[in-house]
């Protein structure tokens, strides 16, 4: 083997940008697309679009300085021309591309201003012997500085001094069929001549299949293997005692729906184990996703140990703190909150009550993990809306419930926690249970894809009685008709959101503001109490409007999108959207199902500006003609990728590189079942595996 290049510190420095830290990396940074060098096309064969080589002798070389600065020059090839462009050039490539030289170019041919024509064309001298290239010629993702050609020689180099050793073992590769890793990776890096160029750009190529079924099982086993590491974790167990929740059940005024039991029972069984559970409850808007976690919050109350209740909004928070705390207390529990916006003293006091161990139901926002909160003994985290906070905010929450099982024993301040889990004093720490909840539905693909680490409940069924909402689009120049229609339904006993996207003026966007539209419908509608909420009124103050429109005592509530979640207001019979084409499909469904939720049928008015955008014209028709969240977010899943859906940057998930969940749900299954396989009968595998796609990549994927 040959020895490995060296590389500079600038290099390294680059290198890291793209994600490359160790040499080993460059062997999986694998090309984007690919230039074909290895054949010559006639240029009397050219038409728009064609991505080729052609061959000729430059018979005019000229600076044209309009309508800017650009070097034009004339491309001859048996007669037929063709208008090479640049608009950054310099002197040396004046000089290359000077009358009577011979030259190759690469690029995309298109009409111009002058006829046929290529613009910054790749180029090079050649005289009459100068042989093609004999592969595909790789085009590397990069970075400012980091040329391709610097790519291509340390990706060289390495490929010829790293080994390129199996990981899987021939029972997989002749089950799936695999290609193997060893000629697959040499094949993308230096595709031969007579490898289909599509199948390589569409990632169609055995070599590719092997690559995403690498990555994926990657991913899988990662998150496999942490599933079974959780079980060896430490958690008090928490039986069900059927005290609290049976009497919570016969009081409420409405009947558990089927998918409510069924979920509940699995949280319920999660809480009785002796380690933690970390369980995802999906559920679409108005499934009922509030009562399954109050009865997750009984049985662990029921147990003598804490609940810790999170929402990442205020109004969101408030609004559980308000049901629960009317639902609870029939059964002598007295939940706190505990938000950012309370006043210095009142934070100490529900800090104090929650430490104590005093108060066994904790609800609010980030202040819950804030670090002068302590928990006296926290047997349950319960997050709403999860995918909103921070993987530190989520990870700061559960911490704040570890308990040294010895330490707990010996001062019996565990309520039997170490006995519970039967542990020799100062062996384990104990962690409480997680619950995370999401009205955004997740794509099965997505679910199984990123969430394989978690157990994922799914309540599918809505409350009896629940009516469809109505859905209709209407262009900004029916504003008026829109007007009318609002005036009838308050007039007729109901309630209308009016939701705006800004708060503030902003004439980049040209957008209505809520402060605005509130003064213009106040105008409109003499006759009609009109309400304002949004982000920047104080907490007294959103309370306050939202307390009186709950009541009724408003007609009509102008809002940001604050209201997206929580707020349940039975008689709100109709919502108008303003500027739906602003907003994304997650926020449009979960938007719209804040109506609906009385006995009353349901309007949601998506009023819109023109022109339209493709992607805002694909997203209201998929609002318009689709009231299940779970097929909305399949259909999101393809408009904007997984990256988008899930809030990547935020929640710290690491993305797929080379797999498609969208386009290779074969593959993902085949992980899956491969990932169970090689962590059962080939543990060596399964970490050689690791090692590769894995080893000093720092992801949060199981917070």
């Amino acid at each position: 083997m040959k020895p490995p290049a060296k590389i500079s510190p600038a290099t390294l420095a680059r290198l890291a940008k793209l994600g490359i830290h160790h040499r080993s990396d460059l062997l999986l940074h694998l090309p984007l697309r690919y230039e074909d060098e290895t054949h010559l096309a006639p240029i009397a064969t050219l038409q728009p679009g064609m991505n080729v080589q052609v061959q000729g002798v430059i018979t005019h070389s000229a600076v044209a300085f309009r309508p800017r600065r650009t070097l034009v020059c004339r491309l001859q090839d048996n007669g037929s021309e063709l208008y090479l462009r640049f608009l950054n050039f310099y002197p040396s490539q004046q000089k290359q591309l000077a009358e009577g030289k011979q030259i190759r170019a690469v690029g995309e041919a298109r009409m111009g201003y002058y006829g046929l024509e290529m613009v910054h064309p790749k180029c090079r001298a050649v005289d009459d012997d100068t042989p093609l290239q004999p592969s595909l010629t790789p085009v590397y993702p990069t970075t400012a500085g980091l040329s391709q050609a610097v790519l291509r020689k340390l990706i060289v180099n390495a490929l010829d001094t790293l080994p390129l050793a199996e990981t899987l073992p021939d029972v997989l590769l002749q089950k799936m069929k695999l290609a193997g890793f060893a000629d697959s990776v040499r094949l993308l890096h230096n595709p031969p001549p007579d490898v289909s160029a599509a199948s390589l750009e569409q990632r169609s190529h055995a070599a590719w299949r092997r690559i995403k079924f690498d990555e994926l099982l990657a991913q899988q086993l990662s998150m496999r293997a942490y599933h079974r590491e959780r079980g060896k974790r430490a958690a008090p167990k928490l039986a069900p005692q059927h005290r609290l929740t049976a009497q919570l059940i016969k009081d409420l005024p409405f009947a558990l729906t089927s998918a409510q039991q069924k979920v509940y029972a699995e949280i319920g069984r999660d809480l009785a184990q002796p380690h933690p559970m970390q369980r995802l409850l999906l559920g679409d808007v108005g499934s009922g996703k509030t009562v399954v976690a109050a009865l997750a919050a009984l049985q662990v109350i029921e147990n003598g140990y804490q609940v810790a209740f999170m929402a990442p909004t205020e109004i969101l928070a408030e609004q559980h703190y308000l049901k629960l705390r009317d639902w609870l207390a029939p059964l002598g529990i007295a939940p706190v909150w505990l938000s950012g916006s309370l006043k210095k003293k009142e934070k100490q006091l529900a800090a104090e009550r929650i430490a104590s161990g005093e108060t066994l139901l904790a609800i609010g926002t980030h202040a819950l993990f804030q670090e002068q909160v302590s928990f006296h003994q926290l047997g349950l985290t319960i997050v709403d809306e999860q995918h909103k906070f921070g993987v530190q905010q989520r990870l700061a929450l559960r911490n704040k419930g570890k308990l040294d099982v010895g330490r707990a024993a010996s001062t019996g301040s565990g309520h039997a926690s170490a006995r519970h889990v039967g542990l020799k004093p100062d062996l384990q720490m104990m962690e409480p249970h997680q619950l995370m909840m999401s009205a955004t539905p997740i794509p099965r693909t997505l679910a199984m894809s990123y969430y394989a680490d978690l157990d994922v409940s799914v309540i599918d069924e809505l409350p009896p009685g629940r009516m469809p909402v109505v859905t209709k689009l209407a262009s900004d120049t029916r504003r008026e008709e829109v007007f009318a229609k609002v005036r009838v339904a308050c007039l007729e006993g109901r309630q209308a959101y009016w939701v705006c996207p800004l708060i503030d003026e902003s004439e980049a966007l040209q957008l209505q503001t809520a402060i605005e539209t509130h003064e213009t419908l106040r105008a409109a509608f003499p006759e009609l109490k009109v309400g304002l909420a949004h982000g920047k009124l104080d907490s007294a103050e959103k309370a306050r409007v939202m307390a009186a429109f709950k009541a009724g005592e408003l007609q009509l509530l102008v809002a940001t999108t604050v209201i997206e979640v929580g707020v349940d207001v039975p008689n709100a019979s109709l919502m108008v959207i303003d500027h739906a084409e602003r907003m994304g499909l997650a926020q449009l469904h979960q938007l719209r199902g804040r109506v609906g939720r009385g006995v009353a049928q349901s309007l949601c008015i998506l009023l819109y500006q023109q022109p339209l955008s493709e992607l805002a014209r694909a997203r209201l028709k998929i609002i318009f003609e689709n009231s299940d969240g779970f097929v909305i977010a399949q259909q999101d899943l393809q408009l904007r990728g997984p990256g988008e859906l899930l809030g990547a940057r935020q929640s710290g998930v690491a993305m797929l590189r080379f797999a498609d969940i969208g386009t290779d749900e074969d593959l993902l299954n085949h992980a899956r079942q491969a990932a169970d396989e090689l962590l059962r009968d080939f543990p060596d595998a399964a970490q050689g595996h690791l090692q590769r796609w894995m080893a000093n990549k720092h992801d949060y994927l199981h917070a």
